[in-house]
C-alpha cells in the first residue's frame, strides 16, 4: 500500500492500459495475493511475481521503496510506466532470486546502476528505451560479466556507446538480443552467429558498427546447426559491407530479415527462395543490384518487401505482398499494370522510379484493399476517364515532385484520405473544394507547398477541416487574406506568398497550434495579443511583413516558445519583458524594425538561447555597468549592430558566452534548428518542413542572408554603435569565433594580441574606430581569416598577416 501511496495515477498517459493499483486496498484480510498483478508461492503464501506494467503509475521511485523488500520475487515487470525521467534506484540488487526484470519505456534516465548486474539468476533483462532521455550504461561489458543465465536482453536505445561487447558470444542460452540505436562501434564479432539458441538479433541504427555477414557460419551442421533457430534479424543502419552470403538461405525460420540502410553489394543469392518463412525482407538502401529477382515469387507467405534505393531491373511478386517498395531503382516495363495481381497490398512506394507520361490510373483502383500511395519524383500525369473510382480507399497520396499541373481529379473521389502531399509541383489556380470534399473530416495532413497555386475556391477564409493537424501552403502565389487556421491544426505554414490584410484574432482559437509561419508575406496592421498566450506554440515566424504597433505582450509562464523571429517589420515600443517565462527559447530575432529600449538585460536568464538579433533598431543606452552581470552560456550568435548604443565596450557580456569559448566539432555539418521539438502528426509521410534557424548578418563586408545557420557558426557583431574605450583581452577566450565586427564604434587602444587566439576566425572588422598602435605580428597565426579590415584608425607599423590576403583585396587598410 505504501508503494501505491507514493505515485499517482495518470489514465491519459498513453501508454496506461489499466490501473491495477486500484484493487489493492486492505479490507480486513490483509492478503494481498488477490490484488491484480501480484503472483504468491500457493505454498509460503510470499510475492513471487508482481506485474505493474501499462499500469498508469506516475512518479519518482524511491531507494527506499517497499518494493525492494520483497526479497523472494522472481518476476518484476514495471514496463510502460512514467518515472519521470528520474535515475533507476538503486536497490534492484537486494531482489536477489530476480529471474525476469522488465523496466522498459518507463520515462527512467541516467546511469543504470551497478547493482542490477549483481543478478545472477536473471533470465530476462529488458530495459529498452523510448524517450529524448538518455539512459546510460557506462561498461556493458563489466555489467553483464554476471549474467551468464540471460536468455532475453533487450538494451534497445540505451546509451552505450562502446565496441560491442564480443563475451555475449558464450552466452550460449540466449535467444533474443536486441542492442539497437545504443552507440555501439567497432567491428561487429561474427562469433555471435554462433550462438545455437538465438531466434531474434538486432543490432539496428548503430551507424558506427561495422562488419560482414560470415559465408561459413550460417551453414547448418548435422547436429545443432548454427543459428537453425533464427526468426527475427535486424541490422538496419548499421556499417555492414560486403555480399551476401548464399547460406544465408539455410536459416529456414526466419520470418523477419531487416538490412536496409547498410553498404551490402552485388547480388541477392537464389538461396533466398528457401527462405519460405520469410515475412518481411527489407534491403532497401545498399548497393545491392541484379537483373531478376524471379525467385522472389517462391516467398509466398511474404507480405512486407522493400528494395528501394538499389539498381534491379525487374521484380517477380508474390500475391499476398500488403507492403512494397520499389523506389529509387531501375525497375522497367508496364510497372502499374504489372501491379494488378497485387490484390491485397495496403502501401505501395513506387518514387523516384522515372516514371514518365500519362500513367492509367484505373489500373490503381483494382487496388481494393490500397491505403498508401508513393509516386514522387516521377514525370507523370494521370488519365482522366475512371472506371468506378470510388473504389479506391486511399488515407495516404503522395505525389512530390511530379511535374502536375493540376490537382489529379481522382483525389476528388477519396472519402478516407488522411494524407496528401503535392509539395514540389506546378501546379496553378485555385485551390478546388473537390481537393478535400469527400475527405473534410478524415484529413490530418496537407502539404501544398512549392507551387504556383494563387488562392481558394470562392476566396475561403474559413477552411472546413476540422480534425486536420498539418498544412503547409507555402511558397506560392496566394493574393488572398489570412485564411482563419481550422481549429486542431499544430502546424501551419502559410509563409513565401503575396497574403495582405491583417491577421486576425481568430488565429489564437488554433489552442494547439505549435508552428505558426506567416513571414515573407504582405501582412500587416497590428499583431493580436493573444499570441503571446497559444500554450503548445514552439515556433513564431513572422518575419519580412509589414506589421506595426507593439510586440504583442502577455507570454506566459511555461511559455513553450523556442524561435521568435519578427525581423523586417515596423513594429515598435519595447521588448516585452514577458519573454523571459519562455525558459527554452533558443532564437529571438528583432532585427530591422523600430524598437526604441534599453537593452533587455534580462535575456541572459534564458540559458538556452543561442541567438539574439536585434540590429537596426532604436535601441540605445549602456550595456557595461558594475550592476551588468550576463549569463548567456549557450550563445552563438550575437547581433546587436546599427543602433545607438553608447558606454564602455560591453566586456561582461562577451565573457558570459561560454558557448563561444568551446571548439565545436566539425566531423559533421549541423544546422541550428527546432526539427526535434515539432510534432510528428504524420504517420507515413514524413514531416518536410526542416525549420532551421535563419538570418541576413553582416560578413566580410557584405551583408549576407544565412537560410541556415552551422552550428559551428559563432558570430559577434557590435558594429555601427557608439561603444567607448578599449577591445578587451578577454575576447581572445572565445576561441570558437569565426565572426568579429567592431566596425564604426569609438573604440580606442591598441589591438590586442590575444586575437590570435582565435583559431578558426574568419572575418574581423575592427574599421572606423580610433585604434592606435601596430598590428599584432601574432595575428599572422590566423590561418582561416579571410576577411581583415583595420581602415580608418591611426594604426602603424608593419602588416602581419597573409600575403595571399592582400593580394586577393581582402585585407583594408
Amino acid at each position: 500500500m505504501e508503494f501505491k501511496r507514493s505515485f499517482r495515477i495518470n489514465t491519459t498517459d498513453r501508454r496506461c492500459v489499466y490501473p491495477k493499483v486500484h484493487s489493492w486496498s486492505l479490507d480486513g484480510s490483509g492478503d494481498c495475493c488477490s490484488w491484480d498483478g501480484v503472483e504468491c508461492d500457493e505454498v509460503t503464501g510470499r510475492v513471487i511475481a508482481l506485474d505493474l506494467s501499462s499500469n498508469c503509475l506516475s512518479g519518482t521511485m524511491s531507494p527506499n521503496t517497499t518494493l525492494f523488500r520483497l526479497v523472494h520475487v522472481e518476476s518484476l515487470n514495471l514496463a510502460f510506466n512514467s518515472f519521470n525521467f528520474s535515475s533507476i534506484p538503486y536497490g534492484f540488487g537486494n531482489l536477489s532470486k530476480l529471474q525476469y526484470l522488465n523496466l522498459s519505456s518507463s520515462d527512467f534516465s541516467g546511469e543504470i546502476p551497478r547493482d542490477i548486474s549483481q543478478l545472477s539468476k536473471l533470465v530476462s533483462l529488458d530495459l529498452s528505451h523510448f524517450s529524448s532521455e538518455t539512459l546510460r550504461m557506462p561498461n556493458m561489458g563489466g555489467f553483464i560479466h554476471n549474467l551468464t543465465k540471460l536468455k532475453e536482453l533487450d538494451l534497445s536505445l540505451v546509451s552505450l556507446s562502446s565496441p560491442f561487447p564480443p563475451m555475449l558470444a558464450n552466452f550460449s542460452s540466449l535467444t533474443l538480443l536486441k542492442l539497437a540505436s545504443c552507440g555501439l562501434s567497432g567491428n561487429f564479432p561474427v562469433s555471435i552467429f554462433q550462438l545455437p539458441n538465438l531466434e531474434v538479433l538486432s543490432v539496428a541504427n548503430n551507424s558506427n558498427l561495422s562488419g560482414f555477414f560470415p559465408k561459413l557460419h550460417w551453414e547448418i551442421p548435422t547436429s545443432i546447426g548454427n543459428l537453425s533457430l533464427l526468426n527475427e534479424l535486424a541490422a538496419w543502419g548499421c556499417y555492414f559491407s560486403g555480399s551476401l552470403p548464399s547460406s544465408m538461405g539455410n536459416l529456414s525460420h526466419l520470418t523477419e530479415l531487416y538490412l536496409d540502410g547498410n553498404n551490402l553489394q552485388g547480388q541477392i543469392p537464389i538461396s533466398f527462395a528457401n527462405l519460405a518463412q520469410l515475412l518481411v525482407l527489407l534491403l532497401s538502401y545498399n548497393n545491392l543490384s541484379g537483373d531478376s529477382l524471379e525467385w522472389m515469387v517462391n516467398l509466398t507467405k511474404l507480405t512486407s518487401l522493400s528494395i528501394s534505393g538499389n539498381r534491379f531491373f525487374l521484380v517477380i511478386l508474390s500475391a499476398i505482398l500488403t507492403i512494397l517498395d520499389l523506389s529509387h531503382n531501375d525497375l522497367y516495363g508496364d510497372i502499374l499494370g504489372a501491379l494488378q495481381n497485387l490484390k491485397n497490398l495496403i502501401m505501395l512506394y513506387l518514387n523516384s522510379l522515372s516514371l514518365n507520361g500519362v500513367l492509367n490510373i484505373n489500373d490503381l483502383f483494382t487496388l481494393k484493399n490500397l491505403k498508401v500511395l508513393d509516386l514522387s519524383n516521377n514525370n507523370i500525369s494521370f488519365t482522366k476517364s475512371f472506371i468506378n473510382a470510388t473504389t479506391l480507399k486511399l488515407t495516404n497520396l503522395k505525389l512530390d515532385s511530379c511535374n502536375l499541373t493540376e490537382f489529379p481529379q481522382f483525389i476528388g473521389y477519396s472519402d478516407e484520405l488522411r494524407e496528401l502531399s503535392l509539395q514540389h509541383n506546378r501546379i496553378q489556380g485555385i485551390i478546388p473544394r473537390l481537393t478535400w470534399n469527400n475527405s473534410k473530416e478524415s484529413l490530418l495532413y496537407i502539404d501544398l507547398s512549392n507551387n504556383l497555386l494563387s488562392g481558394f475556391e470562392e476566396n475561403q477564409t474559413h477552411l472546413p477541416l476540422p480534425n486536420l493537424n498539418y498544412l503547409d501552403i507555402s511558397s506560392n502565389l496566394l493574393e488572398t487574406t489570412l485564411p482563419t487556421p481550422p481549429p486542431l491544426v499544430m502546424l501551419y505554414n502559410i509563409s513565401n506568398n503575396f497574403l495582405s490584410g491583417e491577421v486576425p484574432t481568430s488565429i489564437c482559437e488554433a489552442r494547439s497550434l505549435t508552428v505558426l509561419d506567416l513571414s515573407n508575406n504582405a501582412l500587416n496592421g497590428t499583431l493580436p495579443p493573444c499570441l503571446g498566450s497559444i500554450g503548445p506554440l514552439i515556433l513564431l515566424n513572422l518575419a519580412r511583413n509589414k506589421f506595426d504597433g507593439m510586440i504583442p505582450h502577455g507570454y506566459l509562464n511555461g511559455c513553450a516558445l523556442r524561435m521568435i523571429d519578427l525581423r523586417e517589420n515596423q513594429l515598435s515600443g519595447n521588448v516585452p519583458r514577458s519573454l523571459g517565462n519562455c525558459g527554452m527559447l533558443e532564437y529571438l530575432n528583432l532585427g530591422d524594425n523600430q524598437i526604441n529600449d534599453t537593452f533587455p538585460f534580462w535575456l541572459s536568464e534564458l540559458t538556452y538561447l543561442k541567438v539574439i538579433g536585434l540590429r537596426s533598431n532604436n535601441f540605445h543606452g549602456p550595456i557595461e555597468s558594475s550592476l551588468s552581470e550576463f549569463n548567456f552560456t549557450s550563445l552563438h550568435i550575437l547581433d546587436i549592430s546599427n543602433n545607438n548604443f553608447n558606454g564602455e565596450f560591453p566586456s561582461n557580456l562577451l565573457k558570459s558566452c561560454h558557448a563561444m569559448k568551446i571548439m565545436v566539432g566539425q566531423d559533421k555539418l549541423a544546422y541550428l534548428d527546432i526539427f526535434g521539438f515539432l510534432p510528428n502528426v504524420s504517420f507515413n509521410i514524413s514531416m518536410n518542413s526542416s525549420h532551421t534557424y535563419a538570418m541576413k548578418l553582416m560578413n566580410k563586408g557584405t551583408k549576407r542572408e544565412y537560410a541556415k545557420i552551422p552550428d559551428v557558426l559563432m558570430a559577434i557583431d557590435l558594429s555601427n554603435n557608439k561603444f567607448e574605450g578599449f577591445i578587451p583581452k578577454l575576447i581572445g577566450d572565445l576561441e570558437s569565433l569565426r565572426m568579429l565586427n567592431l566596425s564604426n564604434n569609438l573604440l580606442n587602444g591598441g589591438i590586442p594580441s590575444s586575437l590570435a587566439n582565435l583559431a578558426v576566425l574568419e572575418a574581423l572588422d575592427l574599421s572606423r574606430n580610433n585604434l592606435v598602435g601596430e598590428i599584432p605580428q601574432q595575428l599572422a597565426r590566423l590561418t582561416f581569416l579571410s576577411f581583415f579590415d583595420v581602415s580608418h584608425n591611426r594604426l602603424s607599423g608593419p602588416i602581419h598577416v597573409e600575403c595571399n590576403l592582400i593580394h586577393s583585396g581582402a585585407v583594408h587598410l
